[in-house]
């Protein structure tokens, strides 16, 4: 059996319903915090169990009988969340796992300027360490996020953000193709795998230019300073830890930390990645 954790987000949803086209459902189990909105798997014939990785009897439960197990990253930060991502882990070898995924990051790395990156690269040293097969799964940067970035700009006409770099953002679509084909075909993606990006690297300015085009309305890229972004992101209701998290994207971007494109997501996957302007027309169209 192939079980799933996180299975109702954004990502690990879609990476659900891309292995359900290469098996049965019966073949297919999902660990989720609520199982009420994973009904529809049910449905069809997939296994819900619910589980929390902060609780390793749920996650024995959640991973019985499992042969490959897919750990989605835990939604929260630092070290609580090595201790989710590794307590998941933990439980899939108990478990009797024969091969272990985790969904990574590009930019994965102790010294990483974007806190997110140390915990990737803790989890990634704990799994290697188990000594059975694994695959860490080092996506690409959701493009998906650049709504968080655009928002306001549709609005004012300005993008205004700390000074980036280049990012080769990436469509979760395509990263949930390549996570099927990883559980799957054995071989293809093993240990640490190389950047699953996309084909093109975008910073802001270039990311205006594009929605200056879609929208038909000039977007200008204004950068500020980085406490000033800081403080005005916190005025308008933003967590200051959340703020502070944020913030490390841009001081990690300008540093080169997403600046790599690699074209093993194309090989991977079978065709050419999303485009950034294809994820930006979804965004403005539901706006």
């Amino acid at each position: 059996m192939f079980v799933v954790t996180g299975a109702t987000g954004h990502l690990g949803s879609q990476i659900v319903d891309r292995l359900l086209d290469r098996l049965p459902p019966d073949a297919v189990g999902v660990s989720v915090r609520d199982t009420a909105k994973a009904a529809a798997l049910a449905e069809r014939g997939v296994r819900v169990r619910a589980a929390d990785f902060t609780d390793p009897a749920t996650l024995e439960h959640a991973f019985e009988g499992a042969d490959t197990v897919l750990v989605v990253s835990a939604a929260i930060r630092g070290n609580a969340a090595i201790a989710a991502n590794c307590a998941a882990i933990d439980a899939a070898h108990a478990a009797g796992a024969k091969r272990i995924l985790y969904t990574s990051h590009q930019a994965a790395s102790r010294d990483s300027l974007f806190a997110a990156q140390p915990t990737h690269a803790a989890t990634e040293e704990h799994l290697a360490g188990l000594g059975v097969p694994f695959t860490a799964l080092r996506n690409g940067f959701y493009a998906s996020t650049l709504s968080l970035s655009i928002g306001t700009a549709l609005h004012t006409g300005q993008l205004v953000a700390p000074a980036d770099g280049p990012v080769s953002w990436t469509a979760h679509a395509d990263l949930a193709e390549a996570a099927a084909v990883a559980l799957t075909e054995e071989g293809v993606l093993d240990g640490v795998t190389a950047p699953l990006t996309a084909s093109e690297m975008l910073d802001l300015t270039a990311v205006a230019a594009i929605l200056s085009d879609i929208t038909g309305r000039t977007v200008e890229r204004v950068a500020v300073d980085d406490e000033q972004w800081l403080a005005s992101a916190i005025e308008r209701g933003m967590p200051s830890a959340a703020a502070e998290f944020t913030l490390g994207i841009y001081r990690a971007a300008r540093e080169g930390e997403f600046a790599v494109t690699d074209p093993t997501l194309e090989t991977v996957i079978g065709h050419r990645p999303t485009p950034v302007r294809s994820v930006l027309e979804a965004i403005v169209a539901q706006r």
